[in-house]
């Protein structure tokens, strides 16, 4: 279903990446190579009997991020799986956070020196260095979330995401929700991967709401995935517009865009996890990305010699979703919990997705 996408028009991350990239100049230490490095975890040894995939046990893993972690959550979840998968191999994880190109290089030097058995990477501004990397260390093992190259070496195994299913559930909770059929988003970027947001967005919205108008407008600047001041800005042109749905696409900077949502008493949506609890009353539902678990299945495969190039993860896999198909949507503190015929509408989308009557068109592969 999904094509892959090419160069750095890839996934990034929603939030989004999805939002995943973060241009944050903030937080760690600078190394003389221009590589910023966080402490390394240790886990206890595995007992005999333990998971089968942990092979011989002991396993190195070393997590490398586009930009520093701070507050978006997407490049937390991607640290989560790998500290998760080490812990369960009874191995060692290390996270090398980057800052920009130079850092990253640098960053992809000193992991590939210390032979790691994974390398782990997030987003489009990985998917060139990673072909390059992955090219000139054939027996290295790599791991690239969120993006992949046009045609990735044997040794690098991307784990991509069907971001367009979740949005287009997220579009009919907004077609139905809103009252002035007027809604749109708030992006980071003009890019083609993301508009696999707003487009299957506006989509949803539209199948059960054919009135429906959609606006997009994009945060930019140096930071637009870390730069809440920026998105409420643009947040407040939007509405300013008549909307009453916003759909929040920037990652880091989301919390601006539903700053911007709750003062003039309108709807937001979120993306990668909850972020009901952000604005409370004001977050219907969120574009959800199990970056965590995608990470760990993708490892698992790796040091089972069972991986593959690309790995596409949807509503089928279990790797996406939307908050009002989870069994918890009660205590989500998400708006949707109080919209139980919504609900019922996005159960049976979600359905007809899931056993392929119902395909939604990939934007990025349509560019």
């Amino acid at each position: 279903m999904v094509r892959l996408p090419i160069g750095v028009l890839a996934a990034f991350a929603l939030i989004v990446a999805g939002c995943g990239s973060d241009k944050s100049k903030s937080s760690a230490s600078t190394a003389a190579s221009g590589a910023t490095t966080a402490a390394s975890t240790t886990a206890g040894s595995t007992a005999a009997g333990g998971t089968a995939a942990a092979g011989k046990g002991g396993q190195s893993l070393i997590y490398i991020t586009p930009t520093p972690i701070g507050v978006n959550e997407f490049l937390v979840l991607g640290q989560t799986g790998t500290e998760a998968e080490a812990k369960k191999l009874g191995g060692k994880s290390k996270v090398y956070e980057s800052t920009d190109l130079n850092s990253r290089r640098a960053n992809l030097e000193a992991a590939v020196g210390e032979k790691p058995d994974v390398i782990v990477l997030t987003t489009f501004d990985f998917t060139d260095l990673a072909a390059e990397f992955a090219a000139a260390n054939p027996k290295q093992q790599f791991i690239l979330i969120d993006s992949c190259p046009t045609t990735p070496p044997a040794n690098l195994h991307c784990g991509v995401f069907r971001e367009q299913e979740g949005a287009y559930l997220l579009g009919i909770e907004a077609g139905m929700l809103t009252k002035t059929n007027k809604i749109g988003s708030v992006a980071a970027l003009d890019i083609p991967f993301l508009h696999r947001y707003i487009d299957s967005f506006a989509l949803g919205a539209k199948s059960v709401n054919p009135n429906v108008s959609n606006s997009a407008v994009y945060i930019g600047g140096d930071n637009p995935f870390s730069d809440p001041a920026r998105g409420k800005e643009q947040a407040d042109a939007l509405i300013a517009q008549g909307l009453d749905q916003v759909f929040a696409v920037g990652a880091g900077s989301n919390g601006g865009i539903f700053d911007a949502a709750k003062a003039k008493g309108v709807l937001s949506y979120g993306v990668d996890i909850n972020q009901c609890s952000m604005a409370a009353g004001t977050v219907v539902d969120n574009n959800l990305k199990l970056v965590d678990q995608v990470v760990e299945q993708l490892i698992d495969q790796v040091l089972a010699g069972t991986a593959g190039s690309v790995v596409s993860f949807g509503l089928k896999e279990g790797a996406t979703g939307v908050i009002a198909l989870q069994d918890d949507v009660a205590s989500s503190g998400c708006v949707i919990a109080d919209h139980p015929d919504v609900i019922a509408k996005v159960k049976d989308a979600a359905a007809k997705i899931i056993d392929g009557s119902l395909v939604i068109p990939d934007p990025l592969a349509a560019g």
